[in-house]
């Protein structure tokens, strides 16, 4: 953005008072035609709008803000699919559902934080529809990064799954240089697990042949 529109968005807002909250610097109108309510971002949610995060970007307030338009409605006592709390009884601005299978029903809060996470991925979790069911929850205003992969892919939990073997499993290591010492070739180089590949001996330290290709270890 360039420097001189920057400061007229803030000028423009600095006259204008959220409806939520009451307060001035409201950056954001309701894309409604004729409508002038003006808002926080940080208060939308309070205030029942809704951002659209693609396209135009447009906003808007509660009274012109889009429903979803099935008319499946959760059964009695129905949970969210995420954080297995109570529904409301009714699709609403906080309550929400998958328009494919219609069966899928969750809370606004809980399906932004599983977008958020599912990135790339992000689908219905009960059906497993990605077109329709990302288009309407980009309709809705939920945010999604169909560019970034998710989040379970980069946890640190997980890094030790990915990580190969530095060290010598054998139970007597003959190494001189110890059990994590490992070379490129020869007698010295780690030799992993032909089945598992989570674990790794020095040839030297099973007794094998340099030429040997190939190895198990007792797990497998």
């Amino acid at each position: 953005f360039l420097v001189e529109d920057t400061r007229r968005a803030i000028q423009e807002a600095a006259q204008k008072r959220c409806f939520v909250c009451g307060k001035m610097g409201a950056a954001i109108t309701c894309g409604e035609l004729g409508c002038y309510r003006s808002f926080h971002l940080p208060c939308a949610s309070k205030g029942e709008c809704v951002t659209q995060f693609f396209g135009l970007y447009r906003s808007f307030c509660w009274k012109h803000r889009p429903k979803q338009a099935v008319q499946a409605r959760p059964e009695q006592d129905s949970i969210c699919i995420f954080c297995l709390d109570l529904l409301e009884d009714k699709i609403s601005y906080r309550t929400m559902v998958c328009p494919v299978c219609q069966h899928a029903w969750f809370h606004r809060n809980c399906i932004q934080k599983q977008a958020i996470h599912a990135g790339a991925c992000f689908r219905c979790f009960h059906c497993q529809d990605k077109d329709q069911f990302v288009a309407e929850m980009l309709t809705m205003g939920i945010r999604i990064s169909k560019s970034r992969p998710p989040s379970w892919e980069s946890d640190q939990a997980f890094n030790p799954v990915y990580q190969r073997p530095v060290r010598c499993s054998a139970r007597k290591c003959l190494c001189p240089g110890g059990r994590e010492q490992a070379e490129e070739d020869g007698s010295w180089q780690l030799l992993l697990c032909s089945s598992c590949a989570a674990e790794g001996v020095h040839q030297c330290c099973l007794y094998l042949r340099t030429s040997a290709a190939a190895w198990e270890c007792d797990c497998c």
